[in-house]
């Protein structure tokens, strides 16, 4: 159920607006610092943040914070565990992990079966360790993964400890499967299904990408940019 922007503003004494926590759901193809800067020039707030990186290909859930209080407890925010569903397509294996990127190697899929998935799952669950991936927005000693990743370079990272709480296969019509995931922050979903082909030995990316909750926070609650466009004009009054 959507609420109203006015129940997440913060208001001063005099009636202003000085900062608002709230749910915005991302569409596919623009980048979440595309959805901060539309926000922005929306609300006329110097100070947004989200609470965790969408890929353009991905769409869902961001939380995003306005204003200087706000922003400040966006860390929080990003630690909770997140919900996604996603997509992956067996067989090929592309250098981001995903659909936008170039096909490393291409295999047949006809002979796996959805038991075939379902057991590799089993090593996927609980505290594992997962590599970052080079298109990425992580920094390593002060640069962005995909900067160097767009100039062909590749350097060695670090494998990070990550939490899978729930990982369940929600549909299957090969070469396409589809997942829905329970994880720790930090986690890269594109990652996990290009883990996933790996360990099947015929390698996978990530097709469709979906976040679908942060924590307690819930797609279903969120505003698009044209719903916070609509309310802000009504609630800035």
């Amino acid at each position: 159920m959507l609420k109203k922007l006015n129940e997440y503003c913060i208001r001063s004494e005099n009636g202003s607006i000085e900062g608002m926590t709230l749910p915005i759901y991302k569409p596919k193809n623009i980048s979440s610092f595309d959805v901060i800067r539309i926000l922005r020039k929306i609300s006329a707030f110097k100070k947004v943040g989200h609470a965790g990186t969408l890929d353009p290909f991905a769409e869902g859930l961001l939380i995003v914070a306005f204003g200087r209080k706000e922003t400040r407890r966006l860390d929080y925010w990003r630690s909770l565990p997140k919900v996604y569903e996603a997509t992956g397509r067996l067989g090929i294996v592309t250098d981001t992990q995903d659909l936008t990127g170039e096909i490393l190697s291409q295999n047949e899929s006809g002979t796996i079966q959805k038991q075939n998935i379902e057991t590799v799952f089993d090593k996927f669950r609980g505290k594992i360790l997962q590599t970052p991936p080079m298109f990425s927005a992580k920094k390593i000693n002060g640069q962005r993964l995909y900067r160097l990743a767009r100039k062909g370079q590749e350097i060695e990272r670090k494998a990070n400890p990550i939490e899978i709480y729930d990982l369940e296969l929600i549909g299957f019509a090969n070469p396409c499967f589809k997942i829905r995931v329970k994880c720790s922050a930090g986690t890269y979903i594109r990652t996990l299904i290009h883990d996933i082909g790996q360990a099947m030995g015929i390698g996978a990316t990530a097709w469709e990408l979906w976040r679908t909750q942060i924590g307690n926070w819930n797609m279903n609650e969120a505003f698009t940019l044209e719903e916070f466009r609509r309310e802000w004009t009504l609630s800035a009054i």
